[in-house]
């Protein structure tokens, strides 16, 4: 089944817990790995493995939310569902804001823990296509020639071909080429699609 190729860390100072909620993940299909603590997911999990945590809030030394951030701050998106048998609105609201899947009370429902699951790993599925895909934009973008280059950003910033030439200093034709050029490498048929190109690529 398709989660199979997803793994589910689990990290939780609470051995029973720790095992419980290793049988039920890999009774749905999921590949998991357990944690006793954050300071041991952060030593052995890979950063770029597909997936998402499921971590407790509350645990001796680092904490829950400190290993979201932590692995906010190394850059690594890994989706999180929250446990906690102290749940509380300034946690959830911390978490959820930092982009916590959900924020589950313990004993919770194991219906209610897998379908948080789920969407964290459609999160996460997401997340990396939409990576992927920018990532395949940009080296299209570098393939551009400097000159190629200075012509793209000018179209899509709405310049026309006899304007571009002015401000580069060259031929209304070689422009006309160049875009012809930018247009076959990028992939694109029409200036609205290489100004959303453009702006993707420059991001928010």
């Amino acid at each position: 089944m398709a989660e199979s190729a997803r793994t589910v860390f689990v990290v939780d100072d609470d051995p029973s817990v720790l095992r419980a909620l290793e049988r039920l993940l890999r009774a749905a299909g999921y590949a998991v790995e357990a944690y006793a603590s954050p300071s041991e997911f952060l030593e052995r999990a890979p950063s770029e493995r597909p997936g998402c945590a499921v971590v407790d809030l509350r645990m001796p030394g680092l904490g829950g939310i400190e290993l979201q951030e932590e692995l906010s701050r190394r850059g690594c998106p890994l989706p999180i569902v929250f446990l906690t048998g102290h749940g509380d609105v300034p946690n959830s609201v911390r978490a959820m804001k930092a982009g916590a899947v959900d924020f589950l009370t313990k004993p919770c429902d194991d219906t209610d823990l897998l379908a948080a699951v789920e969407r964290a790993i459609a999160r996460d599925a997401q997340a990396r296509a939409a990576r992927g895909e920018q990532q395949t934009l940009q080296t299209r973008f570098e393939e551009l020639t400097p000159r190629e280059r200075e012509v793209c950003l000018r179209v899509a910033q709405g310049l026309l071909n006899k304007q571009i030439a002015e401000e580069l200093g060259a031929a209304e034709k070689t422009i006309k080429v160049h875009r012809g050029r930018v247009m076959e490498k990028l992939g694109v048929a029409s200036v609205a699609e290489l100004v959303r190109l453009v702006d993707r690529l420059q991001g928010p």
